[in-house]
């Protein structure tokens, strides 16, 4: 089998079945199966993917696991020299999944292909990331790809050919199942967010590549399903960053980000107490942001603990 397609879904019903329904359109001439991997979802999404597509091996988590351990699990079970990993909220365009197995077929030692993400109306997102450091975390990341576009390339470069990167955007990635069996599949410490980042670090260490591939378009609803708990998406994505930084960055490092990222949301946190007393609370956007932020603070006033993050698990 060429390509095992895993999807992993959480309550987004009517984007999954658009996700697989662009699959089965988009990979002709490939031997594939398809997986969806279902965190718990209470929207009715098993139900219908089993009626509309029979043929999807769906694989039911009693909870919601994450991203990182629900990958993992399509990808104990995955038959397919390749594995193709995409977010529920993808859609593809024609032949994307067959040119990026092409690609990777004739380049041996390319353990992850990415394309381009685009939004809805067609316009480009940004698909390649660079490891996190101090800069990239504590930073304005357009200014710094705008600044030093030789180490931060992304979106505003015009890339048209097919580049080694130091990370991608995972929304959909296509994973050689050889690289997975010597490097290891995700590493489960990550609920979401930056679970793809640590695994590229981690090809390149066994000597690997990661490559970005934009002239292969997919279509990126970005965030659907972190947008429906917005705060807890946030603190999610920090937590990522912390245990980024644990792992891979010095104590000094981790320190650091820390306090810079305190200090950042206490500034945010006063501007926009400041704005809500101006308009007296009647600003919805300012409310939530200002929730926002107060969240984070608190949560890190008490150690950043677990519970607090998507999932429950902080």
């Amino acid at each position: 089998m060429d390509l095992s397609v895993i999807i992993i879904n959480w309550n987004t019903r009517e984007l999954v079945l658009q996700c697989i329904d662009s699959v089965y359109h988009t990979t002709e001439a490939l031997a594939f199966e398809v997986m969806v991997v279902d965190n718990a979802s209470t929207d009715g999404s098993v139900e219908a993917i089993e009626r509309r597509f029979p043929d999807v091996k769906i694989i039911a988590n009693p909870e919601n696991l994450g991203f990182a351990r629900a990958c993992n699990r399509g990808i104990e079970e995955a038959g397919g020299r390749y594995v193709a990993l995409l977010n529920s909220d993808t859609v593809l365009t024609p032949s994307a999944l067959k040119t990026l197995v092409d690609f990777m077929d004739s380049h041996p030692r390319v353990a992850i292909c990415a394309p381009q993400l685009l939004n809805s109306d067609g316009s480009l997102q940004n698909s390649i990331a660079t490891l996190p450091t101090l800069a990239t975390e504590l930073l304005n990341k357009s200014l710094l790809r705008r600044l030093f576009p030789w180490k931060y390339p992304g979106k505003e470069h015009g890339i048209d050919s097919p580049m080694k990167v130091e990370s991608i955007i995972g929304a959909c990635m296509i994973i050689r199942k050889e690289a997975l069996c010597e490097v290891g599949a995700f590493d489960e410490d990550y609920f979401f967010f930056l679970e793809e980042t640590d695994l590229c670090l981690r090809m390149h260490g066994k000597g690997w590549q990661v490559v970005f591939h934009p002239q292969v378009r997919v279509y990126h609803l970005q965030g659907a399903s972190a947008k429906k708990v917005n705060t807890g998406a946030r603190v999610e994505y920090w937590r990522s960053r912390y245990i980024f930084f644990e792992k891979h960055r010095s104590s000094a490092e981790l320190a650091i980000l820390k306090t810079g990222l305190i200090v950042r949301a206490s500034v945010d946190w006063l501007f926009y107490l400041v704005l809500n007393m101006a308009t007296l609370f009647s600003s919805t956007r300012f409310r939530e942001r200002f929730k926002l932020y107060s969240t984070i603070l608190v949560w890190h006033l008490k150690g950043c603990p677990e519970g607090w993050g998507l999932g429950g698990r902080g």
